[in-house]
């Protein structure tokens, strides 16, 4: 499942982002994670984990002992953006401190495996698509809001796998619009994210988060009119 066709005003590239079901596969998924390689085993985790805490790829590729915190036996971590300045204090879920524990490196200092953006964007595409994420999309951009014939496959356009679509910066944007999807208020979501209260930006990740509830909402529908139809039919039968 891909938010594809989302689009805003103005000229805009779509959002590319997880849904909450394809992080959960990537999380839990332990017969997955036994058919990779050490390297992307190290990817999948620094991609969960970002995928987690929302941090700007700068900011958590950077991440050291400085910035994490204990206290009552639960961990945070404190980050001061390089962007902007703000600080973020994001109490983390045991997946999360799981990863930390299992590459904390006192070498480097650093929290996570030690790579380059150039290099976890080729690895993250090699994950996606050993996940078999593998599905061709339109990649177009809106003019005033409207795409150019939305859900067609138009003559001689280029399309992309999904896997091929996905960046490290995929690991911020699905967790914004992972924790809007699953009940955090806007307010909670840009005190982590760092975003300002007007951010246009961050109107675009609700307005994203909305159209998978009402995707989710309009599949529990139907869902649960196949079943009063087949209790019908059970009634009829006996």
């Amino acid at each position: 499942m891909f938010h594809k066709n989302f689009y805003v005003p103005g000229e805009e590239i779509p959002i590319i982002v997880l849904t909450p079901e394809q992080l959960n596969f990537l999380i839990y998924d332990n017969q997955f994670q036994g058919t990779l390689s050490p390297r992307l085993e190290r990817t999948k985790d620094i991609f969960i984990f970002g995928c987690t805490v929302a941090l700007r790829v700068s900011d958590l590729l950077n991440l050291n002992g400085s910035n994490l915190e204990i206290s009552n036996d639960s961990y945070y971590l404190k980050v001061t953006s390089k962007k902007t300045q703000s600080l973020t204090r994001i109490k983390l879920p045991d997946y999360a401190i799981e990863i930390l524990k299992k590459y904390h490196c006192k070498r480097h200092r650093k929290l996570l495996p030690v790579i380059t953006n150039y290099n976890l964007n080729k690895n993250i595409k090699l994950l996606a698509q050993t996940a078999g994420w593998t599905d061709r999309f339109a990649k177009m951009r809106s003019r005033r809001g409207i795409s150019e014939s939305p859900g067609k496959q138009l003559k001689n356009q280029t399309t992309h796998r999904f896997c091929d679509l996905l960046t490290s910066h995929t690991m911020r944007r699905t967790a914004i619009t992972t924790m809007l999807s699953l009940g955090m208020t806007e307010y909670m979501v840009r005190k982590i994210s760092g975003h300002s209260a007007n951010s246009k930006e961050f109107f675009r990740y609700v307005a994203l988060a909305q159209s998978y509830i009402d995707k989710e909402t309009e599949a529990f529908y139907q869902r649960l009119s196949e079943t009063k139809f087949s209790q019908q039919n059970l009634v009829r039968n006996t």
